[in-house]
């Protein structure tokens, strides 16, 4: 399912993330440990193809992630949703539409522009909000949130997103122990 074979990322002299190797058989929720600063975030960031590794190959169902380009590199990360650190949230938008952007890969520009969304994608994600507790914050304005609730709204927009993997960076940071 997934190989990581060598994979080397460096700025400048300094090797963020140095010869990374391991594999994934099947479908399982992994964690990635290290120190702050270790390079655990860029790993993430080198997998979603935000930024290259300098080296290595990643395999996703025999698939070279890395060496990804154009149209190709567009379409592994509308299938590998990232749960960022700080959310990526959109402030001033409801909590529905932040869950809704995780489908704007598969939406027109102009349904997008308009917030046009179809109603069976707005009862999923709000489905998506009452499996993770907050279905009753749906229609509040994101920054009106706690960090527990804006986490589980970026969540939400992952599993919006419908991926065949979850990349999460600190994902239960911000959550109280009964949620994590």
């Amino acid at each position: 399912m997934l190989h990581v074979e060598s994979v080397t990322k460096t700025f400048g002299a300094k090797a963020a993330v140095d010869n990374v190797s391991f594999a994934v058989s099947r479908p399982k929720m992994i964690g990635i440990i290290g120190r702050s600063g270790a390079g655990k975030s860029t790993f993430l960031r080198m997998m979603n193809r935000m930024t290259d590794a300098c080296s290595g190959r990643l395999l996703f169902e025999g698939r070279d992630v890395l060496a990804l380009h154009g149209a190709d590199k567009r379409a592994w990360q509308s299938q590998c949703a990232m749960i960022f650190q700080q959310f990526n949230l959109v402030p001033r938008l409801d909590v529905v539409s932040n869950v809704l952007h995780g489908t704007l890969n598969r939406r027109s520009t102009l349904a997008t522009m308009f917030n046009l969304f179809p109603a069976a994608d707005i009862h999923r994600a709000i489905e998506i909000l009452d499996r993770l507790g907050i279905a009753e914050q749906a229609a509040k304005r994101a920054e009106a949130l706690s960090g527990g609730q804006q986490q589980r709204v970026a969540i939400a927009r992952a599993l919006m997103q419908d991926p065949k993997i979850i990349l999460a960076d600190e994902p239960i940071a911000s959550l109280d122990p009964m949620n994590a």
